[in-house]
């Protein structure tokens, strides 16, 4: 038994691993790049691998733990993703865009970008920064929130508390800041929106588990973005796990959440990605001494349906349910507050946006890309006032709904 022992100490440890895939682009005509190189920087044996005619790539036994890729291509600027995390529980899946170089010269020295250096959006040339979803996670109190994440940027306030994300770009209101999902103009993507500040709310609807490297921009905007006063976010959902199908959990004090990704049949191309998330108070509600409800609920998904020869389709779109009840004192010698005290609310908030987008190459030099969607806001409030009497009396109604077509 002793012998047995020894034996299993002596054993080498075997590191966790987990696979990082993905697939490498032209930037400029979203054309895929056959033979890009992928390495991981810092590994010994190094390892790397390139891409296939489609530009799909696959590194197996990445170690856990923060990682930085670097991705080369004869002819194209090298580009260094920093401090991609790489978890037990789920694969990365990423999508790389590479942009052209040009020697004007005998020599040519290419130096790597470290992400959020420059903005996807390449007729951005000042004020503009690229984040991805590991930023929204690394920055304290960011929530995986892009908005509180922005607060910590120079020029920028932030919200006060976890009840108000508003932000205040180099003095502008809050209500000026755009939103943009995959290229068309959303409603105010935060759970119960505007309800302390125009242009702020409580929670994100966007979920760490779809998003994809996205754009703010404080100022300068190119002119696409046509009713931006203050700041953009110009955000944008990642494509799902082509080869196995995953699922994650997540619970935390503000929501409970489920996650899936894959390819709808085992070899196929068309692949889907969509994220549900509940508030945890509201689960928790029945159990505390309150008749006052708050509760919140998010819905986004994305379906890609790529095609031999007519292009990308994309099926997408994000939602958010929110719900506030409050109830009147019926005690007047406890009457301390006016709002709170003797108002009797029913409040309904809905927000969403869903649409579809196709991308076909033109040759060799250019692409068109086409989006049709429709967003949506709503607000339904009832609101009852107690008297002296302790008799409620209608106080305010209000019925409010926005719908576009983009």
């Amino acid at each position: 038994m002793l012998h047995l022992v020894l034996v299993l100490l002596l054993l080498p440890q075997q590191t966790p691993t987990q696979v990082v895939r993905g697939e490498v682009v032209e930037k400029a005509t979203q054309s895929p790049l056959p033979g890009a190189n992928v390495i991981v920087l810092g590994t010994d044996p190094l390892i790397g691998t390139t891409t296939d005619d489609d530009g799909r790539f696959e590194l197996r036994g990445v170690p856990l733990g923060r990682q930085d890729l670097r991705v080369s291509f004869l002819g194209f600027e090298v580009r260094v993703l920093p401090q991609v995390m790489v978890t037990a529980g789920k694969e990365v899946q990423l999508r790389l865009e590479l942009v052209e170089s040009v020697a004007m010269s005998e020599g040519v020295t290419v130096t790597p970008e470290a992400a959020g250096d420059r903005s996807l959006n390449e007729l951005a040339v000042v004020s503009a920064r690229t984040f991805s979803v590991e930023e929204t996670r690394r920055y304290a109190g960011g929530l995986d929130d892009p908005a509180r994440m922005a607060g910590a940027f120079p020029g920028i306030a932030g919200g006060t508390g976890v009840q108000d994300n508003a932000l205040v770009i180099r003095g502008n209101a809050p209500k000026g800041v755009l939103w943009r999902l995959e290229g068309i103009e959303i409603p105010n993507p935060n759970h119960f929106a505007g309800l302390s500040v125009a242009g702020g709310g409580g929670l994100t609807l966007f979920s760490g588990q779809l998003l994809a490297d996205s754009d703010f921009l404080t100022g300068a905007f190119p002119a696409e973005y046509g009713n931006a006063l203050s700041g953009v976010f110009d955000m944008n959902f990642r494509t799902g796990n082509s080869t196995r199908r995953e699922h994650a959990f997540q619970a935390g004090v503000l929501g409970l959440e489920a996650a899936s990704e894959g390819p709808f049949r085992s070899g196929g191309r068309a692949t889907y990605l969509v994220s549900y998330r509940y508030s945890t108070l509201g689960l928790l509600l029945p159990l505390l001494p309150t008749e006052d409800l708050a509760t919140y609920q998010d819905l986004s998904f994305k379906i890609s349906a790529p095609t031999r020869g007519l292009g990308r389709f994309e099926f997408w779109g994000i939602g958010g349910l929110d719900a506030q009840r409050g109830s009147a004192n019926p005690d007047s010698s406890a009457w301390e507050y006016e709002t709170w005290d003797r108002l009797e609310s029913d409040l309904d908030l809905a927000t969403g946006a869903a649409g579809i987008s196709h991308r076909a190459l033109l040759g060799r030099s250019a692409y068109l890309h086409t989006t049709a969607g429709a967003t949506i806001s709503r607000t339904r409030l009832d609101q009852d006032r107690m008297g002296d009497d302790l008799l409620l009396a209608p106080d305010l109604l209000i019925r409010n709904r926005d719908l576009r077509l983009v």
